[in-house]
């Protein structure tokens, strides 16, 4: 059986004021979608685009609660975990 990987990540707008939070089995395609409004919800709405942090798991299940873990938490956790990684909030190429 082939490992395959899933992605926890955080999405940003433009001023970095409005912080989304999701999971996908394809990090690359999920960013075209955002940065294109193809799925609209949230994201489309508010103009998140810059990707800021992610993680890789090799369990979907793991991703699942791990989103849901950073979706729960206070805003000043998200940041957190994006500042230990990202300081100075610059978009991540993938």
């Amino acid at each position: 059986m082939q490992s395959r990987d899933y992605y926890v990540y955080i999405l940003t707008n433009r001023t970095n004021k409005v912080l989304y939070t999701g999971v996908t089995n394809d990090l690359q395609r999920r960013l075209y979608e955002h940065k294109n409004a193809l799925t609209p919800g949230f994201a489309s709405k508010y103009k998140c685009h810059k990707l800021v942090w992610f993680e890789a798991s090799t369990c979907i299940e793991a991703a699942i609660l791990r989103e849901k873990q950073i979706k729960s938490g206070s805003r000043a956790k998200k940041i957190a975990l994006i500042e230990a990684t990202n300081p100075g909030w610059h978009e991540i190429e993938i």
